[in-house]
């Protein structure tokens, strides 16, 4: 946080005082057009304006010094972070414990990369009070968000003038990816609803490896899971229960190169760019991947080396803090991914097999790099490829056909959606694993697929 210091206050005269002034110059010269004689308007009229400015300059000096003297300030109450495209409460709380009401404008300096509602507004300060007032803002992108001073436009007390002054202390803050997906699926896994974000539910008892609990015996139960000590001793059937193997390890290959700063935003197509999507997905899976006792890692490319993040594969919740703060500030260059090199320096960082999940956004032309780089990884990992597709194909694709453009489009998208289709085939060699979805489905698809893994025991 940094102090406010000194800031340049800012005085300007009020509509009334300007309306003031207007019609003393227009009764000087409607005056003289009725013929009274200029050595009577000139001295008249210039002790009316020495009187009106006297009275302003007393105006403005007294309501200065009662200003100072009543000591109001602000106090903020913000979240400890934003969240892109989330709508978030901004709570502000004027004090006033001077002997006077006052009645102003309030304005907060937010980020240009905020979108806000409810500013600016109008308030009455009572005395000896404390107003507590509130607005709505939306960040568009990630990073270090700056929230600036407060603005605060006052009347002195005779309404001669306006001052503006800038109160609080500026402060920096986390804009993450939108966590409010986190949120949302823990709370419907506990509530097992899961199926309203796209979300399959595999739970399944007596499957897996990895030994959970000892439960009562229930038709359908694998008889070779029958615990003959245990249902002796309780003079009933009992089973063994398994669960679906843990302490495995999910490694994601985030791509930061130019292929991934395609962004339909100003199509209105989504509220968030493919890369945010992305991004949003590998904070959801790694959530869900957690929970289920793995390890979870990530590893960018395709961007500069000062931009490069490395989070190496660890245990705990506490892993999803460290994905969130190293990742939240991501943004996609323009540079080229190499795919190859990204694959080599993973295969030497990471020995141990792994779920490796490549993010990207698939190209025909990237076959000759993407291919030699899935076979390199695919030696000692599984290996998802996981592409983002544009959703304008699909809109097209399914538009009404009204006359002969209508019908070169939709079978434009068609031919170039089936080409995309057999050049992904390709490249990953018909692995059913991997995926080629539109940016909304990214996130539910990458959960099911974790989940596919881990029944079928594939690691």
């Amino acid at each position: 946080m940094k102090p406010a210091g000194r800031h340049r206050r800012i005085v300007l005269p009020t509509r009334a005082a300007i309306a003031v002034l207007a019609g003393l110059g227009l009764a000087a010269a409607g005056a003289l057009g009725l013929g009274v004689p200029l050595a009577l308007v000139a001295p008249l009229g210039t002790g009316l304006l020495l009187a009106l400015l006297a009275v302003a300059a007393l105006d403005l000096w007294r309501s200065l010094r009662l200003w100072r003297a009543g000591g109001l300030r602000i106090e903020r109450r913000l979240p400890a972070a934003f969240a892109i495209g989330a709508r978030t409460e901004l709570k502000l709380a004027l004090v006033n414990p001077g002997p006077l009401d006052w009645r102003l404008q309030m304005f907060d300096e937010l980020d240009p990369l905020f979108d806000f509602e409810g500013l600016p507004q109008r308030l009455h300060i009572a005395a000896h009070s404390r107003s507590e007032t509130s607005f709505h803002a939306t960040a568009r992108q990630r990073g270090m968000a700056t929230l600036g001073l407060t603005q605060l436009l006052w009347r002195t007390r005779a309404g001669a003038f306006e001052v503006r002054e800038r109160l609080g202390a500026e402060q920096q803050l986390r804009v993450y990816p939108n966590f409010a997906a986190l949120a949302r699926y823990a709370w419907l896994s506990g509530d097992r609803r899961l199926a309203q974000i796209g979300i399959k539910n595999f739970v399944q008892r007596g499957q897996g490896t990895d030994f959970r609990q000892l439960a009562e015996y229930r038709r359908g139960d694998p008889l070779r899971h029958l615990d003959v000590k245990a249902s002796l001793r309780h003079r009933r059937p009992v089973v063994r229960e398994y669960q679906d193997e843990r302490d495995q390890c999910v490694m994601f290959l985030l791509d930061c190169g130019r292929r991934m700063r395609a962004d339909e935003q100003s199509a209105g197509a989504g509220e968030t760019s493919h890369f945010d999507d992305a991004l949003d997905a590998l904070m959801l899976l790694s959530y869900v991947a957690l929970t289920e006792g793995d390890e979870v890692g990530a590893m960018t490319f395709g961007c500069e080396e000062h931009a490069r993040r490395d989070c190496a594969p660890r245990k705990g919740m506490g892993t999803l803090n460290v994905l969130m703060n190293k990742m939240h500030d991501l943004q996609p260059g323009g540079h080229h991914s190499d795919y190859l090199d990204a694959a080599q320096t993973l295969s030497r960082r990471l020995r141990r097999r792994s779920l490796v999940i490549v993010l990207t956004n698939f190209r025909d032309e990237d076959s000759p790099e993407l291919q030699p780089a899935l076979r390199l990884l695919r030696q000692r990992h599984l290996v998802l490829l996981a592409s983002l597709r544009e959703t304008a194909l699909g809109r097209i694709a399914g538009q009404a056909i009204n006359d002969t453009d209508d019908a070169v489009a939709v079978a434009s998208a068609h031919l170039l959606s089936q080409a995309r289709h057999d050049a992904f085939a390709r490249v990953v060699d018909h692995d059913r694993l991997s995926i080629d979805v539109e940016p909304q489905a990214l996130a539910a698809t990458l959960v099911n697929r974790y989940h596919q893994v881990k029944r079928a025991g594939l690691l």
